[in-house]
């Protein structure tokens, strides 16, 4: 007998409803092998299958057809009932000398197929096949044991001794042996490939579900980086385009040179917005994943924005500490977005008469981006939109972001973002991987657009490249490592009192 292959130890599927196709099948299956039964009953007749002792009842012989085959009907449906009665019947058969040996040996094959590749409680598909095969072998054997001593008496020969008739009886065991043990071992091999039919129907719906997931998470991501590029774009530009309109029309009487000078940063405002939102449409319809990282905005462009800056009312200075090493795309484009982001708070919030210092710091091991004003620095529950963007951007890079109102004898507010250079390498090797590994919480980035068209401030210079002071420390600043996505905000920090209305978007 055969052995169970290993995936007849997996868990037995739950038993399905069977699909009209199958019953269909198995209907068309009985009235087939019925009337396969009747022409071999009848012929079998006519040849004189079994002799004198061959029942010729054609009644006898119909019931036992029907008896033998219509119960495959049912095959699928109870697999270990059926091959006990077709076994039972085609015993009978035998015995009652019926003649018919052909189609009832196809039927009893079927059953015992079907026991073993339909029946889910296996202990009891393995313990009715095994009885019945056990049963039928022996009673095959007593059948050949009468039979061949009683041929061996009338041909006086010992009994039991090797005759042609013995030879005939082992031939006919071998040929059962195969029968047995083919029906046994094509219904494991049935029930094996059930269920791998079906764990590969599993993994095939879950990976369909995945798939979906992962789009949807894809389509989240895309609007997370474009809600923070646009907030970015738009927070600044419309900003200091709200600051100058509202200088331009307070001098327009008084001073006509400032009102068009005004209006002159005005359209250079709108002119730069354009063409960023230029470039950033034409990255969300390129199919090129390069293209993701090109972009004209590096630290080599933080003297022009620092000189918009001071354009549009607020003045500010910028300070280059070291020697400028090379960076990765990424990381330029986030440090500069981060410093943009800051100076835009400042101008918002800071009031009147804030000043702003930018300073840049090279070293053997990180390069830190600081931007302080001397502005009002209110207390807020919890980081603005900005913030949470400048924080996804610091995350993305690899560094480090701490921000928050500085020490009480200096005032005003810092931002402070510090990238190891080896993180600025592995976001140059995974950029395009890394943009889109931000996390959900940028999400929300786009609202902050909305409330970046005012602001206030007074015209200003910018500096110049030279030493720096020593980095400040923010008195309740907010960090964000590689290791944390979100920054902490406890009962006990002063970050946790209600947020003024002039509070850092």
């Amino acid at each position: 007998m055969t052995t169970d292959t290993p995936a007849t130890s997996l868990p037995a599927p739950a038993p399905a409803p069977l699909t009209p196709a199958q019953r269909r099948f198995d209907v068309f299956l009985a009235l087939v092998l019925f009337v396969g039964g009747l022409i071999s009953a009848a012929l079998s007749a006519v040849a004189g299958y079994y002799g004198d002792e061959q029942q010729n009842n054609m009644l006898l012989a119909l019931a036992y057809v029907a008896v033998l085959s219509m119960p495959l009907a049912l095959r699928r449906r109870w697999p270990c009932q059926v091959g006990v009665i077709v076994v039972f019947a085609f015993f009978m058969g035998v015995t009652l000398r019926i003649p018919d040996i052909f189609v009832g040996n196809i039927a009893m094959f079927i059953a015992l197929y079907t026991v073993g590749a339909w029946a889910t409680d296996r202990r009891r598909a393995r313990i009715v096949r095994i009885v019945l095969i056990v049963a039928m072998f022996a009673w095959l054997l007593t059948v050949m044991f009468f039979e061949v001593t009683a041929a061996g008496s009338e041909q006086g020969t010992p009994a039991g001794a090797f005759t042609p008739y013995m030879a005939a009886m082992l031939i006919n065991l071998l040929i059962n042996v195969l029968y047995f043990g083919g029906a046994y071992y094509l219904g494991d091999r049935a029930w094996s490939g059930r269920l791998q039919r079906l764990a590969l129907e599993q993994r095939t719906a879950e990976l369909e579900a995945e798939r979906e997931l992962t789009a949807t998470q894809a389509v989240a991501l895309d609007r997370v980086h474009i809600a923070r590029e646009l907030h970015d774009v738009v927070a600044h530009h419309v900003s200091a385009m709200g600051v100058q309109a509202g200088a331009a029309r307070a001098v327009m009487d008084l001073d006509p040179a400032a009102a068009r000078e005004a209006l002159h940063g005005i359209e250079t405002s709108a002119r730069d917005a354009i063409a960023e939102l230029k470039q950033l449409l034409h990255t969300l319809r390129s199919s090129s994943e390069v293209e993701v990282e090109a972009s004209t905005l590096t630290l080599d462009a933080l003297p022009d924005l620092v000189d918009a800056v001071g354009a549009a009312g607020m003045p500010v200075n910028l300070t280059i500490v070291g020697c400028p090493r090379p960076i990765a795309q990424l990381v330029q484009v986030n440090l500069y977005r981060i410093a943009q982001e800051a100076l835009t708070n400042a101008r918002r919030h800071g009031g009147a008469g804030v000043r702003a210092e930018v300073r840049l710091r090279f070293d053997a091991e990180s390069v830190e981006l600081e931007i302080t004003n001397t502005g009002h620095a209110g207390t807020y529950a919890k980081p603005g939109m900005g913030q949470l963007g400048m924080l996804e951007r610091a995350e993305v890079s690899g560094g480090t972001l701490t921000f928050g109102p500085r020490s009480t004898d200096r005032g005003g507010y810092l931002v402070r973002v510090r990238v190891p250079m080896a993180a600025g390498a592995a976001s140059a090797a995974g950029a395009a991987g890394a943009t889109g590994a931000t996390g959900a919480t940028g999400a929300t980035g786009a609202a902050g657009a909305a409330g970046a068209a005012e602001g206030a401030g007074s015209t200003g210079s910018t500096g110049a490249t030279g030493t720096a002071d020593p980095p400040e420390t923010a008195n309740p600043a907010v960090a964000l490592g590689a290791a944390s996505p979100a920054p902490r905000v406890g009962a006990s920090d002063p970050a946790s009192a209600p947020r003024p209305a002039g509070a850092p978007a």
